[in-house]
């Protein structure tokens, strides 16, 4: 089964600022602030929620397509999407934009200072979720995840009227919708998946509580951290523990992991309990690794870190 994944494309910019920002931000001096941080270390890495889910269902040996709109910068990543033999048949190229970027700074204490330019993301409502069915592409499944604001929105209308299920994955975007539109959302949507903070914006924005927003959908899935996740179905509260990591080297992405996992357990019609130790697992994956898209794994280690960290085989 074929998963559609509407979702931002961007390059991520991550500099490491050896000091801390405390020691350089003046509380009373905020009004006038100028400042500027030495950042000796730097990469470049290819990211995007989109891109991302991509790349871990494909570890996972799911089928996703993503739809998404990128500038004309877009060439080292669509090389890159190449090799890993990842289809860029519905990224949509708009020429006079940027793609999407994030520049972060990051300190000794894993402080941020992130500054986002979304680029050719704004137009994310360019792309049609029906012309993709159309095509013959064998998309059975979907998800919304950060994007455009308007795209979105008449992406989650689009999947809807096809009668194609998909997951909500407001994420960062969630600020950008008002009670209204989200629990818009979450009746068209058949799975909404946040972490903990978004579960408790969502429930204040739509005044639903959790139970109540999962009462509306077949599954609401909230991640939290160390402290694993929860899965609200069937009228019960299903309980995923974390899967042990070797080591945390980033855990930037580590949700986009997860949200993989879930279309692919979906996908392959698993159990909840299964699908979100998949799901944690990947994430556990993830974390070892810099970057959002340089984490690999084969179908042994899969199978062999998923009977270790619960106890039965995948």
């Amino acid at each position: 089964m074929t998963a559609l994944i509407c979702g931002s494309m961007a390059y991520d910019t991550v500099m490491v600022f050896e000091g801390r920002f405390r020691d350089h931000i003046l509380p009373d001096r905020i009004h006038v602030l100028n400042v500027s941080f030495l950042a000796p270390s730097m990469r470049r890495n290819f990211g995007g929620c989109a891109g991302n889910i991509a790349h871990n269902l494909k570890l996972l040996g799911g089928e996703g397509l993503i739809m998404a709109t990128v500038g004309h910068d877009f060439a080292p990543y669509a090389g890159w999407l190449e090799r890993r033999g990842l289809p860029t048949t519905h990224v949509r190229v708009i020429e006079d934009a940027f793609t999407a970027q994030a520049y972060i700074t990051t300190d000794l204490d894993n402080n941020q200072i992130t500054a986002f330019h979304p680029g050719a993301m704004n137009y994310s409502h360019l792309n049609r979720v029906s012309q993709v069915i159309a095509g013959g592409s064998g998309v059975r499944l979907g998800i919304v995840a950060p994007d455009g604001r308007q795209g979105m929105l008449e992406h989650a209308e689009q999947f809807a009227a096809a009668g194609v299920p998909f997951i909500f994955d407001p994420g960062q975007g969630l600020p950008m919708f008002g009670g209204a539109e989200l629990r818009d959302f979450i009746a068209r949507a058949a799975w909404v998946a946040v972490n903990d903070y978004e579960g408790s914006l969502l429930s204040e924005r739509t005044g639903w509580s959790l139970e109540q927003i999962a009462a509306r959908v077949r599954a609401l899935v909230v991640t939290r951290g160390e402290q694993g996740s929860w899965i609200f179905a069937h009228g019960r509260r299903h309980e995923i523990p974390v899967a042990p990591a070797a080591h945390v080297a980033d855990p930037t992405g580590c949700g986009d992991a997860y949200r993989a996992g879930l279309l692919f357990g979906i996908a392959r019609g698993l159990d909840w309990d299964t699908t979100g130790r998949i799901a944690a697992l990947l994430a556990a994956i993830k974390i070892e690794h810099h970057g959002t898209q340089l984490h690999h794994c084969g179908a042994d280690e899969l199978s062999d870190r998923f009977r270790a960290a619960f106890g039965y085989a995948l």
